[in-house]
């Protein structure tokens, strides 16, 4: 598909919701922050953006009907990029403050505190991209910018004997190892924020709204 993309940013009361719809219009999007379903639903591409408490992010998603909108989406393989909390809560479970919260189930595994001398992990970090991936086409030397103090320090790639492939996983370091980013089909996402990340998340962002179809 040719032309400009259209991309809605999901506002669900949480995520730096400017900063993103600045960063994609930049590189070229046509962005709608929204929160109503059926924009949401019919856009090229959709962003989950995410900041604050797993719990909380779960909540406000919720109410938007976030979830069944993430779902119907991947189900026709229409693509959606997590940032930060959004890519946290497409894990099953996040364990913050004592608090057990029930993510979107996308993937396996579970966000908690990161074992780190220095809480929370805020500034510039490499990644280790993972091998064939499309967000980080170009980028395998570049520094992306995080602010968080969880993250997921274990996925199984493990696919139980099913027909799709395993997803991509890119891993960072700040006293754990942790995911970094995660593509897998139609569904992409980062812990770090790729739109306060310069012109390395620039290209990534440029690099998701080209595998848009």
């Amino acid at each position: 598909m040719t032309g400009v993309k259209k991309v809605a940013v999901l506002d669900y009361g949480s995520g730096n919701l400017r900063s993103a719809e600045r960063a994609l219009a930049r590189v070229g999007a046509d962005v709608t922050v929204t929160s109503d379903a059926q924009t949401a639903l019919e856009a090229d591409g959709l962003v989950v953006p995410g900041v604050g408490a797993f719990a909380a992010c779960m909540a406000g998603l919720k109410a938007v009907d976030g979830p069944r909108i993430i779902g119907r989406r991947l189900a026709g393989g229409r693509p959606v990029l997590g940032i930060c909390v959004g890519m946290q809560i497409l894990f099953e479970h996040g364990v913050e403050h004592g608090i057990d919260a029930e993510g979107c189930g996308e993937w396996p595994g579970v966000v908690e505190q990161l074992h780190a001398p220095v809480l929370p992990h805020m500034g510039w970090n490499r990644v280790e991209a993972a091998p064939g991936s499309v967000l980080f086409d170009g980028l395998e030397d570049e520094r992306f910018y995080f602010v968080h103090s969880y993250g997921v320090r274990k996925f199984p790639l493990e696919q139980d004997g099913g027909p799709l492939a395993p997803p991509k996983v890119t891993w960072a370091e700040h006293g754990d190892r942790f995911v970094a980013g995660v593509e897998n089909a139609a569904l992409s996402a980062t812990q770090f924020h790729p739109e306060k990340s310069g012109d390395a998340g620039a290209q990534l962002l440029t690099n998701w709204l080209r595998s848009l179809n």
